[in-house]
């Protein structure tokens, strides 16, 4: 199921996450993937445990807490802390993959199921070409690419 949540994070809080990667560090977004992923993989992700990526993390997680739709679709016990990726240019993609449910968590505490994902769009569609969202399923391919 494909669920659209509109307004994750308010327009501040997408000025505040645009200003931060504005001078964020990328790095290799192979880092962190399975093995699967890693074969078809080729961004740029922020360090999990930078600066810049904390921040960004704790806006859209205190933006899927506020969102009483998120909570009543997903039921989330627990929610992995998201990664903060960027496409750029013809090599920037990431192909046919299947999310992995089963993620270990950065501090080393454990294993969690992560059953939903989520992509939280950063930039508005109009200031990049590209980016659509895919997701093939039984019913087919559907492509999104939404408001920041």
């Amino acid at each position: 199921m494909l669920l659209h949540l509109p307004d994750i994070l308010t327009p501040d809080e997408v000025r505040q996450a645009q200003a931060l990667l504005a001078t964020a560090p990328w790095g290799d977004g192979r880092v962190g993937a399975g093995e699967q992923a890693k074969q078809v993989k080729n961004n740029e992700q922020l360090d999990h445990e930078g600066d810049i990526a904390r921040s960004i993390r704790e806006l859209v997680l205190r933006g899927l807490d506020r969102n009483t739709t998120f909570f009543s679709a997903a039921l989330p016990k627990k929610v992995f802390p998201p990664r903060v990726n960027r496409y750029g240019g013809d090599s920037n993609f990431y192909g046919n993959h299947i999310d992995g449910a089963v993620r270990y968590l950065p501090d080393g505490s454990g294993r969690l199921r992560t059953d939903v994902s989520c992509t939280v769009f950063l930039s508005d569609p109009a200031d990049y070409d590209g980016g659509e969202l895919t997701i093939a399923d039984t019913y087919g391919e559907q492509t999104v690419k939404l408001p920041a």
